[in-house]
């Protein structure tokens, strides 16, 4: 019996890493984005605390001091939020680009496969028209031997 043996299985094999090795980055631009996002809402509920206790020391007892702090703080927290924002952006579209490339490593991987059982089955169609060759050779075979023998 022959045995199938397709000729661009090392590219194939190449495109199964490549492939592993963009998931790998997917997956870490996608835990950056996690990261990034999280910062973010933290930065967001530290600016929010701020301007509640800016609202509680105002509605009290006026301490000057203390609200110019409160007011440097917001502004020091609003100033790294826009900064985490553009974090945030950057990540996203790291992960976007991290998804394309994911994308085609995934198409690019599916072709090869697809190639490898079209040739598969070319393979399984040459074997069949070998044995039907090799059969009605031998079913010749036999009646010209049968033929001769009546002679």
């Amino acid at each position: 019996m022959a045995k199938f043996i397709y000729r661009l299985q090392n590219v194939l094999d190449i495109k199964y890493r490549m492939e592993t090795q963009e998931k790998t980055a997917y997956a870490q631009a996608a835990a950056k984005l996690a990261a990034e996002e999280e910062k973010f809402q933290e930065l967001i509920s530290r600016r929010d605390a701020y301007e509640q206790e800016l609202r509680d020391a105002s509605s009290g007892a006026l301490k000057l001091k203390q609200m110019q702090q409160l007011n440097e703080a917001i502004e020091v927290m609003k100033n790294l939020i826009q900064k985490q924002y553009l974090n945030v952006k950057v990540a996203q579209k790291n992960l976007d680009a991290a998804r394309a490339r994911l994308n085609a490593a995934v198409q690019e991987r599916k072709i090869h496969e697809k190639l490898k059982e079209k040739a598969f089955e070319d393979f399984k169609l040459e074997l069949a028209a070998e044995e039907k060759k090799e059969i009605d050779e031998l079913v010749s075979f036999n009646y010209n031997d049968a033929n001769s023998e009546d002679d």
